[in-house]
């Protein structure tokens, strides 16, 4: 198994690596927040609601688009990412913007958030979206520092590829065209991989392309936050991800990548949940 220093260091230089290409990545157009008319995925959109005036955490904010465009509707937002290189470049956006007065950038790990942020139970919304989870070996203690920082009668709100489809992958792909089975859903230990592409970009090849991630089944996301204290409000399961996840899904007008004839399976997953009190 990978130690745990060595899972931190290794996806941080993968990470450290992909913000330079991401600040240049089509996917990743950051005209619309230039504009100040930013947005998020179609998804987060239908579901998120009126943030104005909320203070907001957003949990592994990567270089912050979605964190300013949060700030730009009206919220006071602590972003927190474990790569520095993702922070340096969240506070240069933030500057640029003319939102550093609204947005707030950390720099941490995770499992760090509470000693970076020593702001217990004084956010109306956490905000964690599209990739994260899987980088976490201990989802318990996510769910934890989570229901944490929230009020009470504070929100949650969550959306990530759903993991039924996380078992999938093209490296196994059927005469069809359709991804194989690759993993099983109750894998438990960490996954090495050594990739060097890039989801954002196809033409990008990392130096640092070794990660490690883990897959954690829907029934462990759910029960680690109602063991935290949290109450679920919803849960929707979606045949769309903003990210293209298959080689043969298509994207369409909301830019999100969907099935090209039928919804197989669940792509994505996303909840709202609320701290009692």
């Amino acid at each position: 198994m990978t130690a745990e220093r060595d899972w931190r260091e290794i996806n941080r230089a993968n990470w450290d690596e992909r913000v330079g290409v991401h600040l240049k990545a089509p996917s990743y157009d950051l005209a619309p927040l230039r504009a100040r008319q930013g947005r998020l995925n179609a998804i987060e959109e239908a579901e998120l609601g009126d943030v104005r005036g909320l203070r907001v955490l957003h949990l592994q904010c990567h270089f912050g688009a979605d964190t300013l465009t949060l700030a730009q509707r009206g919220a006071t937002v602590v972003g927190l990412d474990f790569s520095q290189a993702a922070i340096d470049a969240a506070n240069a956006l933030a500057s640029e913007l003319g939102l550093s007065d609204r947005a707030r950038f950390v720099c941490a790990d995770l499992y760090d958030a509470l000693a970076a942020v020593p702001e217990p139970a004084s956010f109306d919304l956490v905000y964690v979206t599209w990739g994260t989870t899987c980088w976490l070996p201990d989802i318990r203690r996510w769910a934890e520092i989570v229901a944490g920082y929230l009020k009470p009668g504070g929100r949650f709100y969550y959306a990530d590829g759903h993991p039924a489809a996380l078992v999938l992958d093209d490296a196994v792909r059927q005469p069809d065209g359709m991804p194989g089975f690759f993993l099983s859903y109750f894998e438990r230990g960490p996954l090495t991989f050594d990739d060097p592409t890039d989801y954002a970009d196809p033409d990008a090849r990392l130096t640092n392309a070794t990660n490690v991630s883990w897959l954690h089944p829907l029934s462990e996301i759910v029960t680690g936050l109602i063991d935290a204290g949290l109450s679920i409000d919803w849960l929707h399961e979606h045949a769309q991800v903003p990210w293209r996840m298959f080689s043969l899904l298509e994207q369409r007008d909301d830019g999100d990548w969907h099935w090209p004839d039928r919804p197989w399976l669940p792509l994505a997953l996303s909840l709202q949940a609320t701290r009692k009190g």
